[in-house]
């Protein structure tokens, strides 16, 4: 913050006028360190997304969460009772079925690396 240059024999209104221009600038350099300190936790939590997802070379995260959420559902699910529930080989044709979209990323992903 530049503080004005007043001229020796500044008028009672100039004076006014300055002292208005250094209590709004002021003002806004108070809110942009308000407004700094609102958002740090959001800046944070940005950096540390981008940190851990440059960090592990991890491209499309989200569909690593969705693919982690359905491996879990697969796995510990107890399967719709129709009869006599469905056998741990359907089970898993199912899981490898709806896989197939994000292990062929991933292939595609190692290939075009080397």
């Amino acid at each position: 913050m530049s503080l004005p240059e007043l001229p020796r024999n500044s008028t009672r209104t100039e004076m006014r006028k300055a002292l208005i221009r250094l209590r709004m600038e002021m003002h806004r350099q108070e809110i942009r360190h308000e407004s700094a300190q609102l958002l740090q936790p959001l800046n944070r939590v940005r950096g540390m997304t981008q940190s851990l997802q440059d960090g592990f070379g991890i491209k499309h995260a989200p569909l690593w969460g969705v693919a982690a959420v359905t491996l879990l559902g697969f796995l510990t699910g107890k399967g719709a009772k129709n009869g006599g529930g469905l056998s741990s080989l359907t089970r898993l044709v199912r899981l490898g079925t709806t896989l197939v979209p994000l292990i062929k990323l991933i292939l595609q992903g190692s290939s075009r690396k080397q």
